[in-house]
């Protein structure tokens, strides 16, 4: 009996957290930097940093910046998900969103995980995956590293009106990654829309990839957005019968981005 009420409070307890105890820096907006092992809790709405035997809360009013050390397992994880292996991934990146919940890895985690179920045809998981995130941070709807995988998942699932709202927030946000995100998903939707047909893929290119591979080369985003857009655009002129701009495209990704997933597709 005193077995089951421990566990019972140490569950009780893990729910108030809301995030296991990880190695992270707290910079306030007054400038003062504390780090320590860090965690959320979903109770007082706070972070939490240990150093030794001292326990300190800061709310996310005065909170200017978090860094949370990566987990070990994140790269091995997000690597499987981009060479289409996102399966054995989904166990790992599942407890990583769970164990970060609030702590900067969830989102990007967030993403791979809900990448992965879009990938296995199961775009229910992922949106189920990115609400969760969603519903503590309703910015990472529009905004970060999550908001592409969602945006891919409401597509899926032939959200559009949803899909639009969120798009419209991030093209009028300030946040340059999301920006360029949100014209890769112009793109999508326009091959979506007319099946991949021609006037699909010179849609595309116009509304989407194109922009992105010419206007978005800032050195803080270049990577995160041209590898994508320049594949996908040489896609486009594949199916145009423009050998030489696609060519044009993929030598392109291949000399800058030769390391990203999308150069060995």
């Amino acid at each position: 009996m005193r077995t089951k009420l421990l566990i019972s409070a140490l569950c009780a307890f893990a729910a108030l957290t809301g995030s296991a105890d990880v190695n992270g820096k707290l910079t306030l907006k007054t400038g003062d930097v504390y780090s320590g092992k860090m965690r959320w809790s979903a109770r007082d709405k706070a972070y939490v940093v240990t150093k030794g035997k001292l326990e300190t809360q800061y709310k996310v009013a005065d909170v200017e910046n978090i860094d949370i050390e990566k987990p070990a397992e994140f790269d091995d994880a997000a690597a499987q998900v981009a060479k289409g292996q996102g399966a054995v991934a989904i166990p790992v990146l599942q407890k990583i969103v769970k164990d970060y919940a609030h702590l900067q890895w969830d989102k990007t985690a967030g993403r791979y995980l809900a990448e992965a179920y879009v990938a296995a045809e199961k775009p229910a998981e992922a949106l189920k995956v990115c609400q969760g995130i969603i519903d503590g941070d309703p910015s990472a709807a529009y905004r970060g590293d999550l908001a592409p995988a969602y945006w891919s998942a409401l597509l899926s699932q032939n959200k559009q009106s949803h899909l639009e709202k969120t798009l419209e927030k991030a093209e009028k946000g300030d946040d340059r990654f999301s920006h360029g995100a949100a014209l890769i998903m112009r793109g999508d939707i326009a091959m979506k829309a007319g099946n991949g047909s021609n006037d699909a893929c010179k849609k595309a290119l116009t509304d989407g990839y194109l922009r992105v591979v010419f206007l978005y080369k800032d050195a803080e985003i270049a990577g995160r957005l041209q590898p994508e857009a320049l594949y996908k655009a040489a896609r486009c002129f594949d199916k145009l019968n423009q050998s030489g701009r696609a060519d044009t495209m993929r030598t392109e990704l291949k000399r800058t981005y030769a390391n990203s997933p999308w150069a060995s597709k």
